[in-house]
C-alpha cells in the first residue's frame, strides 16, 4: 500500500510539474496555436544518436558512448521546431556534469541534420549552429568555429535564444546576454545539445521552470519595438481622404449595433453623413432588444410587422428564432405570452380549465395525460404533426441563407457548450445581457429618443421556477409545432445539419427535472441569444440593402486573418501583432 501511494504522490508531482509548464509556456508564448505549431517541451527518443541517454521525463541528457575522438560524438533534437509564432524562443541548459572533457555543444539543428556529431560540427550538412563548451567558440554549420564566448563547465546554466523576428541566434551564461552569434537563420530549427566524452550530463528547462535569464523583459522589448513600427508605418499621401473613409467605417458600425446617441454625436463631429434612417435603427434596436430580453415570440412578431417577407423568405433563420422561442419557453422567459396566445387562438367558448397542479418539470407532466395520449405512437403522433402542416400563427414559410454570423451559430451548437461565444468581430458583436446598467463604453447602447426608445441592457429574468400544467402542455404544443415544421423543411430540402442539432439540444432539454444545471443547460443562458441577436440584426439589414457586417468588423477580421498568415509563413513578429492589445490602446 505504502508503494502505491508512493507511486501515486509521484503522479501527482508530475502532472503538477507538467500542468505548471503548460500554463508557463502558455504564458511566455501566448500567439502559439499548439494544436497546429507544438512547442517543445522534451527531447526526442526519435531524432537522437545512440550513444544519447534520456532520462527525468526527457529533459536530462547523459552520454553513453566511448568518447575516444570525434566521431563518438552524439546530439539529440528536441520534440518539434520552434514555431515562429513564439516571435522570441528561449531555452536553459544546466551543466550538471561536464564529464571528462566537456565537450558539450549547445545550440540549434533542422530537421534530417546528422545526429553523430555536435551542434554546428556538420562539415556537409547546413542549419546546424552550436556554441561548444570547451572553447567557447561558435560553429555555423562548419567544423571551424569562431571564437563567442566564455568556456563553460559543471554547474553553469547556458541559455539559447532565437529571435524569430530578426532571425537570429544569442546565447546566455548564468543569466547574462552574450550577445548575437548567429544571422540569417532559417526557419524550423529544433533546440539541440551535443555530448562527447563519458561522464558529461545536462538538463534542460524549456519553460517549465523559471528562467534564469529574465527573457520576459526582452520579450516586452520587442513588442514595444514591433508596435511603434505599426504605429508609424506611412499613411497614404492623401490624409483627409484616409481620415474620411475611417470615419465612415467607424460611423458604420455604430449605427450596425444601434449607437444612436454616439453615432449622432460622431457624426456631428466628423462630418459624417448617417448610412441609415433614425427610425430604422431604432425599429431593429426594438427587436433586438426583445430578443436580449428572452421574448422571442413578441420579437418574431415584430418583425413580421416592420419587416413584411423577411422572415419568410428566411427559412433557417425563422427556424432558429422558434427554436430559441422553445428554449424560452422552458426557461419561462417566453411562456407567459405563448401560453396567453394558445388560450386566446383557442376557442373562447370553452369553459375555464379547473386549477392545474404546480409541475416541477416538463417530464413530470406526461403523468398528467390520458391513456389514450400515453397509448399514442410516435407513427400517430407524426401524423398529428403532418396533418398540422408546422404551421405557426405568424408564418406560412420560413428561413435563412447561411451567413458568416450563422456559422458562430453553428460552431457554438456543435461545441455543444456555450460557455465561450465565438467572436469574429469587435468586443460581443454590440449586443448584451446582464443585470448591470452599462453605457455606451460598454458595447450597449444609448437612446435615440428618450420617450420612445430604450437601452439594450436587459435584465435576465428569475426563471427557475416550477411549470403549471398548463404551462406544460403548452411547451409540448409549441415541440409539436416545431419538430412538423422541421420535417417540411427538410422534405422541402431547406433544412441543414445545424438546424438539426438545435432541435435535437432544445428537446434535449425536456429530459431533465433541473434542465438549468443539466449537460444541455447551457443554452438556457442569457448569453446564448446574443448569436441569435447577431443574426437576426445581419439579416434585418441585408434585407435593407446594408452589408451583413460593418466594414470595420470585416476589416479587424481580415487583419487577424494576415496575422494567421504570418505565423504559417515563418514571420515572427506575430507573435508581437495582437491585434486586440493595439485597439485596447
Amino acid at each position: 500500500m505504502a508503494a502505491v501511494n508512493c507511486d501515486r504522490s509521484a503522479m501527482d508531482q508530475q502532472f503538477e510539474k507538467q500542468n505548471g509548464m503548460v500554463d508557463r509556456l502558455k504564458k511566455l508564448y501566448p500567439a502559439v496555436k499548439e494544436e497546429k505549431t507544438p512547442l517543445p517541451r522534451s527531447w526526442s527518443t526519435k531524432e537522437k544518436y545512440t550513444y544519447i541517454g534520456l532520462s527525468q521525463n526527457n529533459l536530462r541528457v547523459h552520454y553513453k558512448g566511448h568518447g575516444k575522438t570525434h566521431r563518438d560524438a552524439a546530439s539529440v533534437q528536441a520534440t518539434h521546431p520552434i514555431p515562429a509564432s513564439c516571435g522570441l524562443y528561449y531555452f536553459e541548459v544546466k551543466i550538471v556534469s561536464k564529464g571528462r572533457d566537456g565537450y558539450m555543444g549547445i545550440g540549434l539543428s533542422a530537421q534530417g541534420v546528422n545526429m553523430n556529431r555536435l551542434p554546428g560540427m556538420i562539415g556537409w550538412d547546413k542549419q546546424s549552429y552550436g556554441y561548444h563548451g570547451d572553447d567557447g567558440h561558435s560553429f555555423c554549420s562548419s567544423g571551424t568555429g569562431q571564437p563567442y564566448g566564455p568556456t563553460f563547465t559543471t554547474g553553469d546554466v547556458i541559455g539559447c535564444g532565437v529571435n524569430l523576428v530578426e532571425n537570429t541566434c544569442f546565447y546566455t551564461k548564468n543569466g547574462h546576454h552574450l550577445g548575437i552569434a548567429f544571422r540569417d537563420l532559417p526557419p524550423n530549427l529544433y533546440p539541440t545539445v551535443g555530448l562527447q566524452t563519458p561522464g558529461e550530463v545536462v538538463d534542460a528547462n524549456f519553460g517549465q521552470e523559471p528562467f534564469l535569464f529574465d527573457i520576459e523583459d526582452m520579450m516586452n522589448e520587442l513588442k514595444t519595438k514591433t508596435k511603434m513600427e505599426i504605429y508609424n508605418f506611412p499613411v497614404p499621401e492623401s490624409q483627409g481622404e484616409w481620415q474620411a473613409i475611417l470615419s465612415k467605417m467607424v460611423s458604420s458600425y455604430l449605427i450596425h449595433h444601434g449607437y444612436c446617441n454616439t453615432a449622432e454625436a460622431f457624426a456631428q463631429i466628423t462630418n459624417t453623413p448617417f448610412s441609415e434612417d433614425l427610425n430604422s435603427i431604432k425599429n431593429r434596436k426594438k427587436i433586438l432588444k426583445l430578443v436580449l430580453a428572452g421574448k422571442m415570440g413578441e420579437a418574431i412578431e415584430r418583425t413580421f410587422k416592420l419587416y413584411p417577407g423577411l422572415l419568410e423568405n428566411n427559412q433557417n433563420l425563422l427556424f432558429m428564432l422558434k427554436c430559441r422561442q422553445f428554449v424560452e419557453m422552458i426557461n419561462g422567459t417566453d411562456l407567459d405570452r405563448s401560453l396567453k396566445r394558445s388560450c386566446t387562438d383557442s376557442n373562447n367558448s370553452s369553459p375555464p380549465r379547473p386549477a392545474s397542479p404546480v409541475l416541477t418539470s416538463v417530464i413530470q407532466s406526461t403523468k398528467n395525460f390520458s391513456n389514450k395520449q400515453k397509448q399514442q405512437g410516435v407513427q400517430e403522433m407524426n401524423q398529428a404533426n403532418a396533418a398540422h402542416k408546422g404551421s405557426f400563427p405568424d408564418s406560412d414559410v420560413i428561413a435563412i441563407g447561411n451567413s458568416d454570423v450563422e456559422m458562430d451559430v453553428t460552431e457554438e451548437s456543435q461545441n455543444g457548450h456555450g460557455d465561450n461565444i465565438t467572436k469574429t468581430s469587435i468586443s460581443t458583436n454590440g449586443y448584451q445581457n446582464g443585470n448591470s446598467h452599462i453605457d455606451d463604453s460598454q458595447n450597449v447602447s444609448h437612446t435615440c429618443d428618450n420617450n420612445d426608445d430604450e437601452e439594450m441592457d436587459v435584465d435576465e429574468p428569475c426563471s427557475k421556477k416550477a411549470c403549471t400544467q398548463p404551462e406544460v402542455e403548452r411547451i409540448l404544443e409549441f415541440g409539436r409545432e416545431l419538430y412538423s415544421l422541421s420535417q417540411r423543411l427538410k422534405a422541402d430540402k431547406v433544412e441543414n445539419e445545424t438546424n438539426q442539432k438545435m432541435l435535437e439540444d432544445a428537446f434535449s432539454l425536456l429530459a431533465y427535472s433541473n434542465p438549468w444545471s443539466s449537460p444541455v443547460g447551457w443554452q438556457l443562458r442569457a448569453s446564448e441569444r446574443e448569436n441569435i441577436c447577431a443574426s437576426l440584426n445581419s439579416a434585418i439589414l441585408e434585407s435593407n440593402n446594408k452589408p451583413r457586417r460593418p466594414p470595420l468588423e470585416v476589416a479587424v477580421a481580415h487583419a487577424q486573418e494576415l496575422v494567421r498568415l504570418m505565423s504559417a509563413s515563418g514571420l515572427g513578429a506575430c507573435a508581437f501583432t495582437s491585434l486586440f492589445d493595439i485597439i485596447e490602446q
